[in-house]
């Protein structure tokens, strides 16, 4: 029976891989703000123009001189709504303002109307004074004409649309989206549609993947179900690859007669495999691969393994194919204590599922524990919890970081 290539550390296995790929996005184009949602800039976005474009109020209440003391001031008229006021505020004078509004030339502070009174039609009285700027948004106080508002690599969130349609951008250049071939292979699995004979599975698989596929901002372009059939899945490799960005295959990664991922890889192209066997605890017979440039990853057939394996290897491999900066760890690790403790894996790096619970104040961690193929132990889980080879486990009550799986 064939055997695992070396095992290795998951760090080892990813620098072998960087040292013989190095992802990177394949061009761009232009996309109407309506579909920049997720997509990833290509280039920095400089400010046409100030935001805002004029002095405006924060709140309901009158435009007035900060120099003017409390006391009586005389109403001179009244800012509307998208127009320019035709009038000037001068000293002893005030004039109403809604939130928003332009103020007159003159103005420099608002008075909100809950420090004022209304005397008559043509008076109000300041029961306090303000101070300049008070109430005030300044002109380009948001944004500067000329700024660099959002740089390239920026995965735009909504705030960030939101931004580029405040300052009058409605297209921007973006990466294109990596194309990913999401393959499941195996004589026991079926479609989801159909009911499971005895000895047969439902693919679970391809449709995780695809969707990590897509909240990753990769296009996942799924082939029917391969059985085991070593010059099948090698002309169906061979076709994904062609088309395809990355191939992601799960299944037949393993060292038995019919896991043929690994012989299909070598017979497809340079260098071939890179990895075969990770040190990792679920997901050890995983595979790294590159066939002429193009990255072939062989997924266990565990789908927690496969879903662990992706957040491990896969993940930072589409990011870079999308062109977005590495984002940052903030609020994507939180610290917990072990809610029992959870025993070594047997020297291997341990993926632990955990969910979390607050208990008088206490963050506490969970464990989900089960086989690599109860997809369940996943979809009750906030987060994974890394324990490092060697360490012996982790003790009941013991503090850990978790890093929490994408909302």
């Amino acid at each position: 029976m064939p055997e695992f290539l070396k095992v290795i550390t998951p760090r080892e296995a990813s620098v072998r891989f960087a040292q013989a790929y190095t992802p990177r996005p394949r061009g761009t184009e232009r996309v109407s703000l309506r579909q920049a949602y997720r997509r990833v800039l290509a280039a920095d976005v400089v400010a046409p123009e100030d935001l805002p474009e004029f002095d405006k109020s924060t709140v309901d209440g009158y435009a007035v001189r900060a120099a003017d003391r409390p006391g009586s001031l005389q109403v001179i008229g009244e800012v509307e709504m998208g127009r320019p006021p035709e009038f000037a505020i001068r000293l002893g004078e005030a004039a109403r303002i809604p939130t928003g509004g332009m103020l007159p030339e003159g103005a420099d502070a608002v008075i909100m109307l809950e420090d004022t009174r209304l005397r008559d039609e043509r008076t109000v009285e300041a029961t306090r004074g303000t101070v300049q700027g008070e109430n005030v948004i300044r002109r380009a106080e948001d944004v500067s004409r000329g700024a660099v508002v959002l740089h390239q690599g920026t995965r735009l969130r909504p705030q960030d649309v939101g931004l580029l349609a405040g300052i009058g951008v409605v297209e921007v250049e973006v990466f294109l989206q990596p194309r990913v071939a999401v393959l499941a292979t195996g004589d026991e699995i079926i479609p989801p549609d159909r009911r499971p004979a005895p000895g047969q599975v439902r693919d679970i698989n391809t449709y995780t993947i695809s969707a990590l596929v897509q909240q990753e901002g990769g296009v996942p372009q799924i082939y029917e179900i391969i059985p085991d059939d070593r010059e099948r899945l090698l002309g169906t490799l061979q076709a994904a690859r062609a088309t395809s960005d990355l191939v992601l295959v799960s299944g037949g990664s393993s060292v038995g007669e019919k896991d043929a991922v690994g012989w299909a890889i070598n017979a497809m192209g340079k260098p071939g495999i890179i990895v075969h066997g990770v040190n990792i605890k679920p997901g050890k017979p995983t595979i790294l691969g590159v066939v002429d440039g193009t990255p072939v990853i062989g997924l266990p057939g565990h789908p927690v393994s496969g879903m662990v394996i992706f957040d491990v290897f896969v993940r930072d491999v589409l990011r870079a194919q999308t062109g977005r900066t590495p984002p940052r760890d903030l609020g994507r690790i939180v610290q917990a204590r072990m809610a029992r403790r959870v025993p070594a894996a047997g020297g291997r790096e341990d993926y632990v599922r955990v969910t979390l619970e607050e208990r008088e104040g206490t963050l506490w961690a969970i464990p989900q524990l089960g086989k690599s193929g109860i997809i369940t132990t996943m979809t009750r889980a906030d987060g994974l919890v890394v324990v490092p080879p060697g360490q012996g486990g982790v003790a009941e009550g013991e503090e850990v970081a978790v890093e929490l799986f994408e909302p």
